[in-house]
């Protein structure tokens, strides 16, 4: 699965030539030119990467950028920063606000594809934390003293698609208990539901995943992701 990246720029030469720029660089790449639809759309959508224009009408890209921060969707996504200043005190409230990187104006495929080099070990990994493989695990959900027992549909390294007999409402906190296989410890963290999908079906983030739990994680998915389409 290619990196999906958003770009967001009230300049639509601009954005559609850096789509091109990026699409040939293997990514799947979109375009919009309202800031207002693109943070609304970052709420529910994940990106592993989103280029945001410095100057566009309010929300500026500093503002998405703190948006992008605070969203338990996009929290960790890498954000470039497009602007034709190099000004200290506008990249500082840029870098306080989020942004990881810049590409300054006017583009060119050269400057771009350079900084595609230096951003795609985060863009990577990023793509790989939240590529879902398709997966049933046996897993057990308890929140206060309730408790549920379910299957995963898929899972990631941030989190997992589960059903069960019926959902926690969204934002409920959980501890989950995950099998990863059958005979082996189970593996613990606490989550948070982030999505359901009718009754019975709940999407959870882990959350304070300690770094040996981490680390069985990724040995048990990693081949699946890497080999994943």
């Amino acid at each position: 699965m290619p990196a999906r990246v958003l770009v967001v720029d009230d300049d639509p030469l601009a954005g559609e030539l850096i789509c091109e720029i990026l699409r040939t660089a293997g990514m799947e790449a979109s375009f919009l030119t309202s800031s207002t639809e693109a943070a609304e759309l970052l709420k529910r959508e994940k990106y592993h990467a989103v280029f945001l224009d410095m100057r566009m009408p309010p929300p500026d890209g500093v503002e998405v950028a703190r948006q992008i921060r605070a969203s338990r969707v996009n929290a960790s996504t890498v954000i470039v920063m497009i602007t034709g200043e190099e000004e200290r005190t506008l990249m500082k409230r840029a870098f306080e606000a989020g942004v990881e990187f810049f590409l300054f104006k006017p583009v060119a495929r050269n400057k771009l594809l350079k900084l595609i080099r230096v951003a795609e070990g985060p863009i990577e990994r990023e793509r790989r934390r939240f590529t879902r493989v398709r997966m049933r695990c046996r897993v057990s959900l308890e929140s206060g003293n309730d408790r549920l027992e379910g299957t995963t549909q898929d899972l990631s390294l941030s989190g997992a698609l589960v059903q069960s007999g019926r959902a926690y409402p969204l934002g409920t906190r959980v501890t989950v208990s995950l099998e990863l296989k059958a005979g082996t410890p189970a593996l613990r963290s606490g989550a948070l539901v982030v999505r359901t999908v009718g009754t019975d079906h709940m999407g959870i983030q882990f959350e304070n995943l300690g770094p040996a739990e981490s680390i069985r994680l990724q040995e048990y998915l990693l081949p699946l992701i890497l080999t994943a389409p």
